[in-house]
């Protein structure tokens, strides 16, 4: 084939052909790609089979025509002025898009001021523009749930809204757990001076994760300085200013939880800047939400982490989402809330004497 085109890409057909050929309405034909219900499997099969024979790609505009579907999900992401870029969004996406791939939906995001996130919600269903969205950048009593709940297209919250019942749909890691575990092991270990290098207080993953390791000191009589906490981006940058100002108080932490690899990377420099040995001198556990490019295992002292997976997450997420779209049967649980596995290397240690 001249300029080593395949027969495939010589010839497609649209869906007006493919309507033809196959002897079923254009509606059937865009239903069975998109995987509704109601389309048997025997006609889905062949509907796909004739399709890729005849090198045939829906119409965006004539799918939408034919279902009354966008195809599309939707965010609207929050920025401000100073906001650095966050590698946990952009895990979290990949996931949610390879997911979205496979369905051959689109993802539309929004960027809006944070306060302006409710009204561009509004205009994004009201346009038409997405079929579905998700709520991410969880805040304590956050008001986007009851505006969500009066809206007319399924939606899925990824983590929950601390001081609101969970009557919504979610997706969310046991944060309270992961850090209760991750502190009662330090406890274990010996330790009795702590710290908390935390995200943005106003967050409800950081909430929680501050609330699991408080009732797991409670448990042992102690307290947990405010002095000995921060709450701040999770950056690199972030976690060495945290970790420097920690060393540089009179009784100096023992042990440190860390609510991202990313705050360990910068507290493990600060650490390392002060000459003492992490494992040794001072027990360092981060949470680790898989992150290709910050593996904990490669850091020169191997992290002991919480660990729960960001991809997996926006995979789930989507796969939810576009079930809720399509009606799907069976129906995937409203509440999903994913433990997060303790990993044990050598960043943690007995306490020392």
């Amino acid at each position: 084939m001249p300029g080593g085109q395949s027969a495939r890409e010589d010839y497609s057909v649209n869906l007006k052909q493919l309507s033809k050929l196959l002897g079923l309405s254009q509606t059937t034909i865009s239903r069975a790609i998109n995987g509704y219900p109601e389309v048997s499997e025997e006609t889905r099969q062949r509907v796909l089979k004739a399709a890729k024979e005849t090198g045939y790609r829906p119409n965006r505009a004539a799918q939408r025509l034919a279902t009354g579907k966008a195809g599309s999900i939707g965010l609207v992401m929050p920025i401000e002025p100073n906001d650095n870029s966050d590698i946990h969004f952009a895990e979290f996406q990949r996931g949610l898009a390879e997911e979205a791939l496979r369905h051959d939906f689109h993802l539309v995001i929004m960027p809006a001021q944070p306060h302006d996130e409710e009204q561009a919600i509004r205009w994004l269903v009201a346009s038409g523009s997405v079929d579905g969205y998700y709520l991410a950048y969880m805040r304590a009593e956050d008001p986007r749930i009851a505006m969500a709940k009066s809206l007319p297209v399924p939606f899925i919250v990824h983590g929950r809204s601390h001081g609101l019942p969970d009557d919504y749909p979610f997706l969310d890691v046991d944060n309270e757990g992961a850090f209760r575990d991750a502190a009662r092991l330090l406890l274990d270990l010996g330790h009795r001076r702590f710290a908390l290098l935390n995200g943005p207080d106003e967050f409800d993953f950081a909430i929680r994760r501050r609330i699991g390791t408080l009732e797991a000191l409670t448990e042992k009589g102690i307290t947990l300085d405010p002095a000995a906490m921060r709450h701040t981006a999770m950056t690199d940058e972030a976690g060495f200013r945290g970790m420097s100002e920690l060393l540089d108080q009179p009784e100096r932490p023992t042990a440190v939880l860390c609510a991202s690899t990313v705050l360990a990377l910068g507290a493990v420099r600060a650490i390392n800047r002060a000459g003492l040995k992490l494992g040794e001198d001072i027990s360092l556990i981060a949470h680790d939400d898989v992150l290709p490019l910050l593996k904990p295992e490669n850091f020169t002292v191997p992290l002991t982490t919480t660990r729960s997976s960001l991809r997996a997450a926006g995979i789930r997420i989507a796969q939810r989402l576009i079930a809720a779209i399509k009606h799907s049967e069976p129906r995937p649980p409203e509440h999903e809330l994913w433990g997060a596995d303790l990993v044990i290397r050598a960043s943690t240690g007995p306490a020392p004497r």
